[in-house]
């Protein structure tokens, strides 16, 4: 006799054996019976509450058309380009795109994980190690420009159940420019997920810690350099001097990060990196500084990047390599010490962070 008709005859003369499920599936039974001694596990409650991570973005590819399309969106934000848009778009398409998107290409390749890029690696991994800490709530990871892109997340959570969201941009310090365009996005959406946004972290007591920590680990393994470079992202002069915070806040990161450390005020520097176009920049900028302190004769500088929530091109190929050998071809030794990325520390800190602002909702 086959497997089901054994089945089946077990059913039909009242077997001492409780049929399976298996069994009963094969006869094609299952809704036609009764099974007291069968207890299915109650399906688990979707999640009401939701923690979003959302970082800047990058290319799907270290390719240059990958690299093209997502500049073009990120460069067409008005809160990254505030020039107007038919000076603008033509530039952007016609010069900028053409030129940079090879060569953007070669340093995205340079950095490329076997995940794809950093950032989304980092950030990816970053989400999954909230997620481990936070088992009742759910946590996703978004992108403001590229993919997965911050609205489609909402609307996911959305179509899941969830009814309120935490949004985490993963930029320490608020800027107009960065943690802006995340809340444009959030006052743009019609739907009915409510949701707090943390629009700053830079004086968080937890996450000063975690970024402290891992300096002071770093350098007890490899050694203490003769100086601490702390390298920000740079942003326009005339948008700080239009009244945005960022540089304020930088500042106050590092210095709240130094005294943790225990450094005297000649033992460490803050600077800004990353320059684009030429319009003023934030001063001092991270490059000079680095000359001026080869022709001092330092030999051997600590860099840290705390205005970055996960490693990307911006500290990998920019800083870890680019000005690395700069300084190096000057004669000395640049050593860069990793962000906080997916650390127990970095989770923590954000889970601690995200779980405050939940309790806040009205």
């Amino acid at each position: 006799m086959s497997s089901a008709g054994i089945a089946g005859a077990r059913i039909a003369a009242g077997s001492s054996r409780p049929a399976r499920v298996d069994d009963i599936a094969r006869v094609g039974i299952w809704h036609h019976i009764a099974m007291p001694d069968i207890t299915l596990p109650a399906a688990p409650p979707a999640p009401v509450q939701a923690v979003v991570i959302v970082n800047l973005g990058t290319p799907e590819a270290p390719t240059a058309p990958a690299v093209r399309r997502y500049l073009a969106e990120f460069l067409h934000g008005h809160r990254v380009v505030q020039l107007t848009r038919w000076l603008w778009c033509p530039l952007l398409h016609f010069v900028i795109l053409p030129l940079r998107g090879p060569k953007a290409a070669a340093k995205y390749a340079s950095i490329w994980m076997p995940e794809g890029s950093p950032l989304a690696v980092h950030t990816r991994r970053l989400a999954v190690a909230m997620q481990a800490r936070l088992p009742q709530w759910r946590v996703v990871h978004a992108m403001r420009y590229g993919r997965p892109a911050l609205q489609g997340v909402l609307d996911g959570l959305r179509a899941e159940g969830v009814r309120h969201a935490v949004v985490l941009p993963l930029y320490p310090q608020y800027s107009t420019t960065t943690t802006a365009s995340i809340a444009d996005v959030l006052a743009a959406d019609q739907g009915a997920l409510a949701v707090n946004m943390i629009d700053d972290y830079s004086a968080d007591p937890r996450w000063l810690v975690a970024v402290a920590d891992s300096i002071r680990l770093w350098r007890e393994a490899h050694g203490s350099g003769e100086h601490l470079l702390f390298s920000f992202h740079g942003l326009p002069q005339r948008i700080a001097d239009g009244g945005d915070p960022y540089p304020k806040r930088c500042e106050a990161t590092a210095s709240e990060i130094a005294a943790a450390l225990g450094l005297g005020e000649d033992q460490w520097t803050l600077t800004y990196q990353s320059r684009f176009g030429r319009e003023k920049w934030l001063l001092p900028s991270t490059d000079r500084m680095l000359d001026a302190m080869a022709e001092r004769g330092l030999h051997q500088v600590d860099v840290v990047c705390p205005g970055f929530a996960v490693d990307c091109l911006e500290t990998l190929e920019e800083v870890a390599m680019q000005f690395a050998e700069e300084f190096a071809e000057k004669g000395g030794e640049l050593r860069y010490i990793p962000c906080l990325n997916e650390s127990d520390a970095h989770a923590d800190a954000l889970v601690a962070l995200a779980q405050r602002y939940a309790d806040r909702r009205g």
